[in-house]
Parts: C-alpha cells; structure tokens; sequence
C-alpha cells in the first residue's frame, strides 16, 4: 500500500513539476523595474517591504528607503539599517502621524519634503530599490497630487523597484502597478488590549 502511495505521489508532483516548468519557461522578460504596493488594513505592510530591503542588501544593491508621516518613534529597523553604511539611503521625514500633529500646512510641507527626496533617490543610477513607506496615507489625505505622483513612479528608471507602502492605496496608484499585496486584518493584539511593542510594531 505505502509503495502504491509513494507512485501515485511520484506521478503526481511529476505532472505539477511539468505544468510548472511550462509556466516559467513562458515567461519571456528577464529583468523589470517594478511597481509594488502593500496596502490593506491589516500588518505587515511595511514589515514585508523591509524584507526586500534584506534581500536586495543581501545581493549587495543599494537601496533607498523615505518615510512619510513616521518619525516621531525611534525603530528597531532605522538602527538595524544604519549598520550598512553607505548601501542604505534612509530618511526619516515625517512628523508623526496627522492626527497627532494636527496641522494640516505641516503636514503637506513633511509629504512635498519627503516627495522632494523620492525624486532624487528615483535619479540616483546607483539604487536599485526604493521603499515609500506610508505614501499611501499621504496620497489618502491629499498631501501630495496624486496624478503626478502616479505619472512619476510610471516614469521611473526602468531597472528601478519601488515599494509603496500605507492602507487604502487609491485606484490609479493600483492601476499603475505591476504586483499589489493586500494584507487582511483577520486577528490583531491590539484589539485584545496589548499595546505596540519594540521589536514588533516598531
């Protein structure tokens, strides 16, 4: 009976291993700059973004990483990061976030300054990964133009990813992407009274 199984089981994976080798031996681009989006209401979306930035380092790329709206705590990944010198470009410029700052001209000055550095990371040749983490709440409350930011990242370098982070992404930023996450809330600690911890929310 075991040895039965045992061929069954061979004859299977061997016709999933088939169909698969034909799925990827249809793929014909070998290299793309792409788009991605993390969005949802559930966690994670910037955790998994800073997962590529491991992989991309660990291959010995540079990579870019700006922050909307976040600022105001000290994190465990900013100082993980500063240990790689010079293969990171990490700039911190949010203020918090807007229902703790309040004040809608700050805010809108923090995105256009954050937007401002995107830019030039988005020109500088020697990256070849951008994270935008939180754009998509800037994008949410209107603090940056939308069509421009989306014209912009269509236009980007074409060996360049970018990794937008942030819940509710809007419709066109979606349209504009080449793979969107979309992280369910199914179970949080925080609903059970448990507050954010270092190491796992920051």
């Amino acid at each position: 009976m075991q040895k039965n199984e045992a061929e069954r089981h061979r004859a299977k994976m061997e016709k999933r291993k088939a169909i698969q080798d034909a799925e990827v031996a249809s793929k014909t681009v070998e290299k793309k700059g792409l788009l991605l989006v993390h969005t949802g209401p559930g966690k994670g979306k910037s955790t998994a973004a800073f997962g590529l930035v491991l992989r991309m380092l660990g291959y010995g790329k540079r990579v870019g990483i700006v922050q909307f709206g976040k600022g105001a705590w000290e994190t465990g990944e900013a100082e993980a990061l500063k240990r790689f010198g010079d293969q990171i470009a990490l700039h911190i410029l949010g203020e918090g976030f807007t229902w703790e700052t309040q004040d809608r001209g700050r805010d809108v000055a923090a995105a256009e300054a954050a937007w401002a550095k995107a830019n030039e990371l988005m020109a500088d040749p020697s990256i070849a990964l951008l994270v935008l983490d939180e754009l998509n709440i800037a994008l949410r409350y209107d603090h940056l133009e939308l069509a421009d930011i989306v014209e912009t990242l269509r236009n980007r370098r074409e060996d360049l990813h970018i990794v937008v982070t942030g819940r509710n992404a809007k419709p066109e930023l979606i349209d504009a992407a080449d793979l969107v996450t979309e992280m369910g809330a199914v179970k949080h600690h925080f609903k059970a009274g448990v507050k954010a911890q270092e190491g796992i929310e920051f």
